[in-house]
C-alpha cells in the first residue's frame, strides 16, 4: 500500500510521544477535495475508523483513510527537516500534477475538483 522512511517512522513515533497519543492511534492521512489543484493531503493524529488501512512501522502506525485508499496506493512518505522548512512529504505516483506549494495535486485518471486558492 504505502511506505514509511526510517527518517518518518523516527519522527513519527517523536510526535505521537509528545502529542500523548492514545494507544492505537497513530498518523492518519488523507485526501480531501481542496488547495489549488484539486485534491489535498490532510494529517493528523487519531484513531483509525471502519475500513481504513493499518501500516505498521517500528513503534507507531500510519492510518490510510479508506475513502483514500486509491489516490495514495503506492505513497512514499518521507520526512524533510530543511533549513526553511520542515515536515511529513508524500511522494504520490498517482499524482499527474502538484501544486507549487506542495500540499495538493491532481490525478491523470479521474475529474479533478475545482482548484482553491493556495494557502
Amino acid at each position: 500500500m504505502i511506505t514509511v522512511t526510517d527518517k518518518a517512522a523516527g519522527e513519527l513515533r517523536t510526535l505521537l510521544e509528545r502529542k500523548g497519543a492514545s494507544p492505537g492511534s497513530g498518523l492518519r492521512l488523507a485526501v480531501r477535495k481542496g488547495g489549488c489543484a484539486g485534491w489535498q493531503y490532510v494529517m493528523e493524529i487519531a484513531a483509525p475508523e471502519d475500513g481504513d488501512t493499518i501500516v505498521e512501522v517500528p513503534g507507531a502506525r500510519v492510518i490510510v483513510a479508506a475513502d483514500s485508499a486509491g489516490k495514495l496506493q503506492g505513497c512514499r512518505i518521507d520526512y524533510c527537516d530543511d533549513l526553511n522548512d520542515a515536515g511529513f512529504r508524500i511522494d504520490n505516483p498517482n499524482a499527474a500534477r502538484s501544486c507549487g506549494c506542495g500540499t495538493s495535486f491532481e490525478t491523470a485518471n479521474e475529474p479533478t475538483p475545482e482548484p482553491e486558492e493556495c494557502r
